[in-house]
């Protein structure tokens, strides 16, 4: 009877600091990931990996700590797997987003305050976690997209990149002269601030229509005053137009008569 006791105090004893000695195991590793990995990847990314971490170090201590007591682990794990099922069916979206969350989380394809397009959608990214995104819209309104739809779908990433082309076409008169076009539309962006050098802008003709001649113009401008960019220069445009005295036809069309019958009028 005595020996059955102390057989069962030592068991508890050391489940009790298999646990303890895991449960420290994961607060020196949490701390550990905090000294070299907060400070260098985003609050968004670091919080769900630490958590992720710390969780995984705790349960496995666990079922460490589980068999000097004789619970059967075959059974557990059997009993855990049919439990596992019945709610991986339940819960499969679920989960699919989670798997998602953490792929995106690593990869980064996308970060809060990034302008992007996917799944249709258009904005700026206001928040990624593990089972949603969401993307604020240019006329501010919150959309949440699952992490699933987001991971397998295109994602247009407008912020990724050094430099983004603004283009601009603009019909003028077939009047014009094409050399003073091209020298009025390129003087235009190289005076703006944000128009960058190299790749230096460009203008040319695009076609010939039926009403005007089409030149296109070209520069390259960070990312994050694009915007402001293109229309800054399509507001100047007209004016400094105006000022070189160069038409912006209307749409129009010639027609030519090839033969008028002669006219007939009648007395009564």
């Amino acid at each position: 009877m005595i020996r059955n006791m102390k057989a069962k105090l030592t068991s508890i004893a050391i489940a009790a600091v298999i646990l303890v000695a895991s449960i420290l195991f994961a607060l020196l590793v949490r701390r550990l990931m905090r000294r070299s990995l907060r400070g260098k990847l985003p609050e968004y990314v670091y919080k769900p990996l630490e958590n992720i971490t710390f969780y995984t170090i705790v349960f496995t201590g666990i079922v460490a700590a589980l068999v000097p007591l004789g619970v059967n682990l075959s059974g557990l794990i059997v009993a855990g797997g049919i439990a596992g099922i019945v709610i991986g069916f339940a819960s499969q979206q679920a989960v699919s987003n989670l798997i998602s969350g953490l792929f995106l989380l690593i990869e980064q394809p996308l970060r809060i305050g990034d302008p992007v397009a996917l799944e249709g959608v258009e904005g700026i990214v206001s928040d990624i976690n593990v089972f949603s995104t969401k993307v604020r819209t240019w006329d501010g309104t919150i959309v949440r997209i699952p992490n699933s739809t987001v991971f397998s779908t295109v994602i247009t990433n407008f912020y990724r990149t050094r430099a983004r082309r603004v283009e601009i076409r603009i019909g003028l008169s077939y009047g014009t002269d094409i050399e003073k076009a091209i020298s009025v539309l390129r003087r235009i962006m190289d005076e703006h601030p944000f128009c960058l050098v190299n790749p230096a802008p460009e203008v040319f003709v695009q076609e010939y229509g039926d009403s005007s001649i089409v030149f296109t113009m070209r520069c390259w401008a960070p990312p994050q005053v694009w915007f402001r960019t293109k229309i800054e220069l399509q507001t100047v445009l007209k004016q400094e137009l105006d000022k070189a005295g160069i038409e912006i036809p209307f749409p129009q069309l010639d027609l030519h008569v090839k033969d008028v019958p002669p006219l007939r009028f009648s007395r009564k």
